[in-house]
């Protein structure tokens, strides 16, 4: 058994991490980032013993014998919202039409990887299903995960800016606040699965932890961090 517990995870399941560590008799190492980027470096060989990602990359992993599917718990499904920054007026996004006119009204439009984080890689999607992704090109800022777009977007300089990602990083971003979700049409919903990495050190250490992560016990605390069952 090692002390410390290797995670690599989705950047949407920081903050529960973050919530729920202390409450494990081991040191929690996290790396958290985009789902494919933390995909990536299980199949380059980093140490893990734990891994939180979307339930289709964790049934994909299994099937590759990287993760046990004895293990895979869900933590509820995440939805993927827009943001804009603190104390800054709150557009209408209840519509495609009502979001893409407040789209093409920003200044800046902050959201992740669009090839390698799951809200990134959708709502470069919806801006092509809009029809303003090259009308707006210029304008379109990405970051490597979700919590670093609306960490700058918070920081930008101009007003006006708007943002997307998933819930639970826009919950617990700071300098930014949740206009809505997206619209019905164009909404992405991710279930995202904790578990035990086949290579961990300590299996019987990190397998309470998921269990700690999707239990009973923690349904309150994964409903504040913007999970739903």
């Amino acid at each position: 058994m090692n002390d410390t517990l290797k995670l690599l995870s989705g950047g949407a399941a920081q903050a529960l991490v973050g919530r729920l560590k202390n409450r494990c008799a081991q040191e929690i190492e996290g790396t958290f980032g985009a789902v494919g980027v933390m995909r990536d470096k299980l199949l380059a060989g980093q140490a893990c013993d734990i891994l939180i990602l979307t339930q289709a990359l964790i049934d994909e992993l299994a099937d590759q014998g990287l993760v046990r599917r004895d293990t895979a718990a869900p933590l509820g499904v995440v939805k993927t919202g827009i943001a804009v920054k603190a104390g800054e007026a709150r557009p209408d996004v209840s519509t495609p039409e009502a979001l893409k006119a407040a789209l093409r009204r920003a200044a800046g439009i902050y959201f992740p990887d669009p090839e390698k984080a799951t809200a990134g890689i959708h709502f470069m999607k919806v801006l092509k299903t809009l029809g303003v992704d090259e009308e707006l090109r210029e304008r379109i800022r990405t970051f490597p995960n979700g919590a670093t777009a609306m960490g700058e977007m918070a920081q930008a300089p101009q007003p006006n800016v708007i943002g997307c990602t998933q819930v639970t990083e826009i919950l617990h971003a700071p300098g930014v606040e949740l206009v809505g979700l997206l619209p019905r049409q164009l909404e992405l919903a991710t279930i995202y699965t904790a578990a035990v990495c086949t290579k961990s050190q300590s299996p019987k250490e990190a397998d309470a932890f998921v269990r700690l992560l999707a239990g009973q016990q923690s349904a309150a605390v994964r409903a504040d961090c913007g999970f739903n069952n």
